[in-house]
């Protein structure tokens, strides 16, 4: 290897994939910077200039551990990759004999999503096992699921070229979502209109056309309050509608159950406001709702993911410029939804994914039902969007590691992924992980997760590998990125565990590829070029729109047409229209709305609280609520709280903002404390996560998904007269 090089590299320490430049220095990755192509350029974060801190971090892993204490002690021996894959292997094989192949339950995401090349899919197919469970299930790969219903694709927003853009309390800006943040400057700079929903004064909602202060949790509502507008006042695109839609009228009917002043008194928005931003909307030559981390996160999710649908529909939005494209399967590369192999898992196993039964909406359950229709519009049945559409429900998923009903789940593998974390009622979580008799993780440190582990195995990282990205089938293209420097001699890829464990399993003619470059080549069969010539010609290629591509194939529905009223939820039990239901309420003891799930600038998740450029930006967690608030609780801006709901609560400093919705209470994503490991239970991880906040029981779920109601559920602050030990702002010193 040279001894300075500039490579081109796909960042993923978030999921949005930059590709940026890498420059190396004698075999190091020595700083990450931006793009050569002035557009891209625009598009580096300090997340992304901080690569070179966090690959080369001294807490970094680098070799296999085993668990030689107590489950979460964090007490370890280090082992070689070879003895820890054996042993892993051997002991999953004496677990799937006694309880059966179901047992095996896997959790991705994170750093990880974008290189796994669904090996863990194919891996679990093969082995007979329907539970895997994913970050996706909350954020963007269940809104992929849900989107099928209607129109049979997730559809990606042409926001450059949109004359009216609508974002539901998503907030992209310099350091978060940055490429969506320039692409809506972009279209705001020739003209186009910003319609934000949020209950705060956001960084978008300031400069926005309008804003509409909603109450949290209540974006199907609003939409419906949209719709009653747009299809009274005429405003919808009649030709589509009457060619291309089925159940307008019924969609009517529930539509006129949901009149202005209804809506306004439950999004605590006036009417005028509601039904101004809806003609500004539907009256736009072309509009896009971008999608949106919030409206995932909802009791009312799977409507209001509808109703989002709907509105493009009606509108005549979809498939057109400035509209919302759908994408399909990339005709030059192999996507992961025919690598996953999920024909090959059988009916009897998929019936048995955990969550099937209550809330199939994500699961092989609801999905399949699509397959016949997916093939005939795409060409393959199985469209594993943003690897959201085959996934057992986390909440069921953890229950039945703690419970063992409806049967035991006993071995849990996690890679690239913080799962105590990452999904509701962490407490639960816990107490599943503490019942399992295998846990295996593959991350790059050593997260609160990886300590309750039997096995954690050190991951590589994007400057380590040759990867192509894309987009999981979301929109049509490709994006290079190429290997820079060695990964640690022990690390694993995620390709590499999953290849291993499948020859472990006699599984050889299913992993076939010796290398990463070996399965790159094979994905890359359809476009004639190997990884290294790609690499040689491009660094990415984008495919060129073709708009209205229904009007040769139809929809990917049971009907063939956008499915105003769903078939699919229809036979499935569940109201095939969309609808609004209410969330948990606040109480005169539990008197605030808390909504959780929100990123900061400086991190992903719970990714990135030990690099301490990053880290410096924002050393400790804190909650947001209004003036107003703060007065009534007799609090100043940095006093430490905690934050209590029936379910756990949270330790913080407050910062009180004028651009909060009063009675709300803003709770940041992911807290956890590198530097208290071996001092603090877990590192801490159960003083400021707001995981332990959200419950799932099932007055708390959306039905049709489970999704948890992490938007608006009932929360109380109690003022601390002392900064709790050992919390004062935490800087690391390296």
């Amino acid at each position: 290897m040279a001894k300075n090089q500039q490579i081109y590299s796909v960042c993923t320490i978030c999921d949005i994939g930059c590709q940026l430049r890498a420059e190396t220095e004698d075999g190091k990755l020595k700083r990450m910077k931006a793009h050569d192509n002035p557009a891209l350029a625009r598009n580096v974060c300090y997340k992304g200039t901080a690569a070179a801190h966090i690959h080369n971090h001294a807490d970094r892993l680098k070799t296999p551990l085993k668990r030689v204490g107590e489950r979460g002690d964090d007490q370890w021996e280090e082992i070689t990759y070879a003895q820890a894959i054996d042993e892993i292997a051997q002991r999953l094989k004496t677990l799937v004999a006694k309880y059966g192949p179901e047992t095996l339950a896997v959790s991705t995401s994170g750093w990880n999503t974008q290189t796994t090349h669904s090996l863990d899919r194919r891996f679990m197919n093969a082995l007979g096992t329907p539970n895997y469970i994913s970050g996706v299930s909350l954020c963007a790969g269940n809104t992929a699921a849900v989107n099928k219903f209607t129109y049979g694709w997730f559809p990606f927003p042409d926001i450059p070229n949109s004359k009216c853009i609508v974002l539901f309390g998503h907030n992209p800006r310099k350091h978060s979502w940055t490429p969506i943040f320039n692409m809506i400057n972009q279209a705001r700079a020739a003209g186009a209109k910003v319609i934000v929903l949020d209950p705060r004064v956001s960084e978008q909602a300031e400069v926005a056309d309008m804003h509409l202060s909603l109450r949290s949790g209540t974006d199907a509502a609003m939409m419906l309050g949209w719709l009653h507008v747009i299809i009274n006042e005429e405003l919808y695109d009649k030709d589509f509608v009457a060619a291309h839609t089925l159940g307008f009228e019924e969609l009517r009917g529930r539509v006129n159950e949901y009149p202005l002043d209804r809506v306004s008194a439950i999004t605590g928005v006036d009417a005028q406001s509601i039904a101004e931003a809806a003609r500004l909307y539907a009256t736009a030559e072309s509009a896009c709702i971008p999608w949106t981390p919030i409206t995932d996160m909802q009791i009312s999710s799977t409507s209001a993911i509808r109703l989002q649908g709907i509105l493009r529909a009606i509108t005549g939005n979809i498939d057109i410029p400035g509209g919302e494209i759908f994408g399909g399967f990339d005709p030059n590369y192999i996507p992961e939804s025919k690598i996953g192999n999920h024909e090959m898992l059988s009916a009897e196993q998929k019936a048995k994914q955990l969550g099937a039964d209550l809330h199939p909406a994500y699961t092989y359950c609801a999905q399949e039902m699509l397959s016949e229709h997916t093939e005939r519009v795409y060409g393959y049945g199985y469209a594993d969007i943003v690897m959201g559409c085959y996934m057992a429900n986390p909440s069921a998923t953890f229950r039945a590691m703690v419970t063992e009903q409806p049967y035991p789940v006993k071995a849990f593998f996690v890679l690239g992924n913080n799962a105590l974390m990452s999904y509701p009622n962490q407490h639960q979580i816990l107490k599943g992980m503490l019942n399992q008799e295998l846990i295996v993780v593959q991350d790059i440190f050593m997260t609160p997760t990886a300590m309750l582990a039997d096995y954690v195995l050190p991951g590589d990282v994007f400057s380590e590998r040759n990867h192509i990205s894309d987009y999981w089938n979301w929109k049509l293209g490709m994006t290079l990125s190429q290997k820079a420097v060695e990964p640690p001699a022990e690390a694993c890829s995620s390709f590499q565990f999953w290849r291993d464990l499948g020859h472990r399993f006699g599984f050889e003619e299913l992993f076939p590829w010796e290398t990463i470059e070996d399965m790159l080549d094979y994905r890359l069969t359809p476009s004639g070029k190997t990884f290294e010539e790609l690499a040689d010609a491009n660094y990415m290629y984008i495919n060129p729109p073709e708009y209205r591509k229904y009007r040769k194939t139809g929809f990917a529905t049971p009907s063939g047409k956008v499915e105003l009223k769903s078939s699919v939820l229809e036979k499935l039990g569940f109201d095939p229209l969309p609808y609004y239901r209410e969330g948990p309420a606040v109480s005169e003891e539990y008197p605030y709305h808390v909504f959780t799930g929100v990123r900061e600038d400086a991190f992903f998740q719970t990714g990135q609280r030990q690099v301490k450029v990053l880290r410096d930006r924002m050393p400790s967690p804190k909650l947001f609520m209004h003036p107003r608030d703060a007065e009534r609780e007799g609090i100043v801006d940095h006093d430490w709280v905690k934050l209590q709901t029936a379910t756990g609560e949270v330790t913080a400093k407050v910062l009180v903002q004028d651009s909060m919705k009063a009675g709300h209470i803003r709770v940041p994503h992911g807290w956890w404390y590198p530097e208290m490991r071996g001092d603090a239970k877990l590192a801490g991880s159960f003083i400021s996560s707001d995981a332990v906040l959200c419950p799932d029981d099932p007055e708390f779920l959306d039905y049709e998904q489970g999704i948890p109601h992490f938007k608006g559920f009932p929360g109380r602050i109690v003022k601390l007269e002392n900064p709790p030990e050992g919390m004062s702002e935490q800087v690391l010193a390296g």
